[in-house]
């Protein structure tokens, strides 16, 4: 494919790329883990709302933006990871990663999450990162039970992939993404979840959100 035409695709590239994905991102720090394969089937097959996938997408000096998917309706949530003062570069195959350690990533989810009414707080699947440590504190504190993916399987959190690569383009690689704020981490999110998606017969995300929530109020 002519680069010209490859650059205006969304992704930049004219072929897809295989990943690992085995981002070594501390694995064997989390003990003891819920798999997918446990997790309810009504969350497989997105007949009930309320379930997640969450990540993180990187950038320079050890920056992060947390980003919670929900599987029905495709509804994005952004979690605002400040940089940790003191901290050098990110250091790989260790527990402590600076803007995104374990705790903080825990407090970030759990305070959007709690957010939510209880029904959509059912589950949230992630990798095997070290960042979600604190996986059973989240779950006693916010009520989600958290599942994770087999090593190197990204594809088990397919929406959430899927996501975070429409999300590069408000966040490119390479870049420092401590420099953006809640306010506009919210913004972003409101664009996701504004545009018409196939998937659902061309309801916005916020559309299909706002029609469940409709629901539960009758």
């Amino acid at each position: 494919m002519r680069r010209e035409l490859t650059a205006c695709l969304r992704t930049g590239r004219a072929l897809r790329v295989p990943r690992a994905r085995a981002r070594s991102r501390g694995e064997g720090f989390i003990t003891p883990q819920v798999m997918i394969s446990e997790r309810p089937a009504e969350a497989e097959d997105r007949a009930v709302p309320g379930h997640w996938e969450g990540d993180l997408i990187l950038g320079l000096q050890s920056s992060a933006i947390g980003t919670l998917v929900e599987r029905s309706s495709r509804f994005t949530m952004l979690l605002h990871l400040p940089p940790m003062a003191g901290q050098g570069p990110r250091v790989h195959n260790g527990p402590a990663l600076a803007g995104h350690g374990a705790e903080a990533v825990r407090d970030a989810i759990a305070t959007v999450i709690t957010t939510l009414p209880e029904q959509l707080r059912r589950s949230l699947t992630w990798d095997q990162g070290a960042e979600m440590a604190e996986h059973a504190r989240l779950r006693i504190g916010s009520g989600v039970q958290v599942y994770f993916c087999d090593p190197q399987s990204p594809w088990q959190r397919g929406t959430n992939e899927n996501t975070n690569g429409l999300l590069r383009q408000y966040f490119p690689k390479g870049t420092d993404l401590s420099a953006h704020s809640p306010r506009h981490l919210q913004d972003v999110a409101g664009k996701l979840n504004g545009r018409p998606r196939k998937v659902l017969g061309w309801r916005t995300p916020a559309e299909a959100m706002a029609e469940f929530l409709d629901s539960q109020a009758v």
